[in-house]
């Protein structure tokens, strides 16, 4: 299904959802005088063509940032609320037909023309519409709280084959940076400001510098230019840097020139872009290697990377980094082919934006997805870190899994 129709589709089901809720609330506050219910339907229901017409405008038009952000915030909240609200609709409705079919079976149903209908439970709706109100507030505190209440996580690295001259160097790593999506220059500062005030010796970005279109960098370039260390920037390539989810997955002039605009971002501001190659780092004389590839994800993730290109000329390193943006690749294939990665640093899953997260336990929607989706993995000598994202993507803000800097220390023993 194309892009076009999946969107009309989308439309035509929401809005038949939308007539749902509404008849149901109608129904149960029957008792409105005829000017409420009329200011209510056109409340609701042009609440709901702006929904509309504002996600179109949002794909289609070139709106700011800011519109584009408080559409989005919108559209998430309402339809969040209307999902938990349906449980409590369809039930009242399995409650009405089993009513009737026992109508029926006791053979007490009245000619058609003057059967008395069987109205829905006032309660039943109204314990909907409460419940509703408890994601529309948590939500509502995740766009206010949680979207740049940037945390600093701590990691310590056992690398046992690490030179001595590394042993106790510093590492930053962000992640899913998604600048089509930010809103706040303020916060979005303070957060740099957070990563910079670690002094780390060098920092590692793992893709996803954009939500589809480089043009999104325009009013945060300046911000993440001031990312620097020491020893490098070093970055990567996520799915959305590629403009597939804008342009389509066949290749186009236009989403070449978007492409090569990104990659023309990334040298803007300092930052070593690594595309299926590998850099050497040396300190006193003593060397490991930092390999970055381009986007491999398993499922319907493109597959960009070039392993056999990353490691080239790495086999004389003791340690070897690698940054992929994809967690799914650790398991789909550097386990298995690639046993001289000592650790591998992704993004991409964002911890869904939503769940819990604490020193001990981690819990998220997305676990189901992936098998790795945030904090440290190890198996047999090889591990791997899912940083769950700077940014943030489709709804406006986090809940319980806050946007990471990770801040690593790597040692010998």
């Amino acid at each position: 299904m194309g892009r076009l129709p999946l969107i009309i589709f989308l439309s035509v089901f929401l809005l038949t959802f939308d007539y749902y809720c509404f008849k149901a609330i109608l129904a149960v506050f029957k008792n409105w005088k005829p000017r409420t219910k009329r200011i209510f339907s056109i409340v609701w229901w042009g609440y709901t063509a702006f929904l509309v017409v504002g996600i179109f405008s949002s794909i289609y038009l070139n709106l700011f940032l800011t519109v584009r952000a408080i559409i989005m915030v919108a559209f998430f909240l309402t339809v969040g609320c209307k999902c938990v609200m349906l449980p409590f609709l369809l039930i009242d409705d399995l409650r009405r037909g089993l009513i009737k079919l026992s109508r029926w079976r006791k053979k007490e149903a009245l000619p058609s023309t003057s059967a008395e209908p069987i109205s829905r439970s006032a309660f039943i709706v109204k314990a909907g519409l409460l419940t509703a109100s408890v994601p529309l507030a948590s939500l509502s505190w995740g766009i206010v709280s949680g979207a740049y209440d940037y945390k600093i996580k701590r990691k310590t690295i056992i690398l046992p084959n690490l030179p001595k001259a590394f042993d106790g160097i510093r590492m930053g790593q962000i992640s899913d940076i998604h600048s089509g999506s930010f809103y706040n220059r303020k916060a979005v500062n303070g957060g740099v400001d957070m990563l910079l005030a670690e002094k780390t010796d060098f920092i590692f970005f793992t893709g996803d510098l954009v939500n589809d279109m480089a043009s999104e960098m325009r009013d945060y370039q300046d911000i993440f230019t001031r990312v620097k260390a020491p020893l490098g920037v070093y970055s990567t390539l996520g799915n959305h840097d590629y403009g597939d989810y804008h342009f389509g997955k066949g290749p186009s002039p236009a989403k070449a020139k978007n492409l090569q605009d990104v990659i023309k971002t990334h040298k803007l501001m300092g930052w070593d872009l690594l595309m299926n190659e590998n850099r050497r780092l040396k300190v006193d004389g003593e060397e490991i290697g930092i390999l970055g590839i381009e986007n491999w994800g398993m499922g319907r993730f493109p597959k960009y990377g070039r392993m056999d290109l990353a490691v080239k000329n790495t086999d004389d390193l003791p340690v070897k980094l690698l940054l992929s943006h994809d967690p799914s690749h650790w398991r789909g294939q550097v386990l298995e082919q690639y046993p001289q990665i000592d650790i591998m640093f992704s993004g991409h899953t964002h911890g869904m934006q939503f769940g819990v997260r604490t020193k001990d336990f981690q819990w998220s929607p997305i676990q189901y997805i992936y098998k790795e989706w945030a904090g440290l993995y190890q198996e047999q000598k090889q591990q791997l870190y899912v940083n769950v994202g700077y940014g943030f993507l489709g709804y406006p803000g986090r809940v319980g899994i806050l946007p990471e800097i990770t801040i690593f220390e790597f040692k010998r023993a």
